[in-house]
């Protein structure tokens, strides 16, 4: 093996500056990299500096049978990443924290993944109360947040059953039940539903949008809509899981949208957005700058010439001098937005044909670096012969050096 003749601090403040892909390849170079890389407290120093400078900025990009990644700044390379769940059904992507992504292929089959260093974490089986017939994918809701108050990832999963309980039943309404996940005790618990937050369940929710069922972190909790329905209820509404508590309560909404239609909820430098869709011509973002304050406008995109209409507008992260915004158009579309000139620059990614979802991921360590357990990739790393890759690693510090 090559001998880096550096001093482990020096290694330690280099390797804080690289990409998570190319730091499990450093893994090789020396036991004390080795041990170096792997530790918690590198880990989380990796992850707070990469959050500080927004480097290594992934889009995972998520068509019917594949997942694959490429770098923000680099959009010409593209990488495919192996189907982790190893199923012949279409894997979903319902969220992204700290460089994980949460992966389902029903309600039953969920798994943590880390698209950077392949390591992938799947979690027990939650038993469902409800039969199998009396479930839809449309009313099964997800979400993937990070409790920085027990340093944590949880997982929540929100049922409701197609079945209407009778008026004098506890299940009066569409029944719903609610679990949530902890990965530190890799293990579910299931969570009681207050009346102010049952009662909203009454109707049926989430008919307008595939994707409006996956939870939107921000502030330590997540959220989700519950739209205005066929004019059953009176008003919108966003319910939020405080995933330190483990309670769900109800949000603020703004006056100005109670009663529009067709709305949506994402964020945006960790800032709730709300997206309303009334008019054909333009999408309206509003936005909740503090928590729990007051909701303001914040722009209007107007609908490209390139687009037929409007079924989905997202933002999801502003460029480095914030003069744009990117953009999710329609499940598969991604626009620059100019946000003085309003005007529209596509994000082209070489080699990525055909609609696909997208998410922003970091480059991070989180989950560890050991691979999937099942297909004994670190035994195939740290067997490695080809010193190449050592080399490579060696040449890239000294150029950071130097």
């Amino acid at each position: 093996m090559a001998n880096m003749n550096m001093p482990m601090d020096v290694v330690n403040d280099l390797f804080l500056r690289l990409p998570a892909t190319t730091l499990v390849r450093c893994r090789v170079l020396s036991k004390p990299c080795y041990s170096l890389i792997d530790s918690p407290d590198f880990i989380a120093s990796h992850l707070k500096r990469t959050l500080e400078t927004e480097e290594h900025l992934m889009i995972l990009l998520q068509s019917p049978q594949l997942l694959r990644t490429v770098y923000l700044d680099a959009p010409d390379k593209l990488s495919d990443v192996e189907h982790p769940l190893q199923t012949g059904g279409v894997t979903e992507v319902f969220g992204s924290v700290n460089g994980i992504i949460g992966l389902t292929n029903s309600p039953l089959d969920l798994a943590l993944f880390n698209p950077s260093t392949r390591k992938i974490h799947r979690l027990p089986i939650a038993s469902i109360d409800f039969p199998e017939h009396s479930i839809s994918r449309e009313n099964v809701f997800y979400g993937l947040g990070y409790d920085s108050m027990s340093d944590d990832y949880k997982v929540v999963r929100i049922i409701q059953s197609k079945d209407e309980g009778d008026e004098g039943d506890e299940s009066f309404g569409y029944a719903l039940e609610i679990k949530v996940f902890s990965l530190k005790s890799n293990q579910w618990k299931r969570i009681r539903v207050n009346f102010e937050v049952q009662i909203l369940f009454i109707y049926f929710y989430y008919d307008l949008l595939h994707r409006r069922g996956n939870g939107v972190l921000a502030s330590n909790s997540l959220h989700w809509i519950l739209p205005r329905t066929g004019g059953h209820t009176a008003f919108n509404t966003i319910i939020r899981f405080d995933l330190a508590s483990d309670n769900l309560g109800v949000l603020n909404f703004p006056q100005d949208l109670y009663c529009e239609d067709d709305m949506d909820i994402g964020v945006l430098d960790g800032c709730l957005c709300l997206m309303c869709y009334s008019e054909s011509s333009h999408v309206d973002v509003w936005i909740l700058r503090e928590y729990q304050g007051k909701w303001s406008k914040f722009i209007t995109v107007p609908k490209p010439e390139t687009v037929v209409s409007f079924e989905f507008v997202r933002p999801m992260i502003y460029s480095k001098d914030r003069s744009k915004i990117l953009l999710e158009l329609n499940n598969g579309k991604l626009v620059w937005f100019d946000l003085e000139s309003k005007s529209f620059e596509a994000l082209e990614i070489k080699g990525c044909e055909g609609p696909c979802n997208a998410e922003i991921v970091v480059s991070s360590l989180v989950l560890g670096c050991n691979g999937d357990p099942c297909r004994a990739q670190e035994k195939k790393i740290m067997q490695e012969s080809d010193n190449s890759k050592a080399n490579l690693c060696i040449g890239y510090l000294h150029s950071l050096r130097f």
